[in-house]
């Protein structure tokens, strides 16, 4: 299965993401993961995108999109594979249909905007590994460290409430066009999220027609 997840940022798309790539057995490729993997090793395109970021703006088009079809050719995602922040815009979705990339899917989660406001202002990250957690509703075992590596938790720049705010509005504008690009093509899957993950699950896998 090839497929990409859409949503508000804070909508449960990396979380939704990481189950059905262990699920299908195809790789997770976050788009938001591997920028701030660059931010934080102040590679060229991380010293680029932390601008925007900061700004609760989107990295420029050309810039993801060279670095997402790069990862899709490699070995790994012969058999398919879940795109997370990819694409965010209309000309992203028409670049990628230029380049060949083809999708079974366009799952779209669907969260209101104030649900996204209290999601977010609870999202933590592991200074170390990255790893995510939520003070409510994924907290880790020990308050502000890490289950995986010991690392200490940290609130993410874009999660501060000005910059959840300015993210809203540009998700708003720039990415809600790919839902209606993506019903003209038949591939649109719609998710309404629930309140906990495991029953988010179970609507994302009923929509794709995957047995829970």
């Amino acid at each position: 299965m090839k497929l990409t997840i859409m949503g508000p940022p804070g909508g449960g798309k990396g979380t939704q993401a990481e189950i059905l790539s262990e699920k299908l057995g195809i790789p997770h490729i976050s788009t938001g993961a591997i920028i701030r993997n660059a931010i934080r090793e102040k590679t060229e395109l991380g010293k680029v995108a932390e601008g925007y970021i900061a700004d609760g703006q989107l990295v420029p088009d050309e810039l993801v999109i060279d670095m997402v079809s790069k990862r899709l050719s490699e070995a790994d995602c012969e058999n398919g594979y879940i795109l997370d922040g990819f694409p965010r815009t209309l000309p992203q979705a028409q670049a990628m249909d230029k380049i060949g990339i083809k999708l079974d899917f366009a799952l779209n989660l669907i969260v209101p905007d104030e649900v996204i406001v209290d999601r977010l202002g609870g999202r933590r990250e592991c200074k170390v590994c990255a790893a995510p957690y939520h003070v409510k509703f994924n907290p880790p075992e020990k308050d502000g460290v890490c289950d995986k590596c010991g690392g200490v938790l940290i609130t993410r720049a874009d999660d501060v409430p000005e910059t959840i705010l300015q993210r809203l509005s540009v998700y708003h504008k720039q990415t809600e066009p790919l839902i209606g690009f993506y019903k003209e093509k038949g591939l649109l899957a719609d998710a309404v999220g629930r309140d906990s993950i495991e029953d988010t699950t179970k609507v994302v896998l009923e929509v794709l027609g995957v047995k829970g």
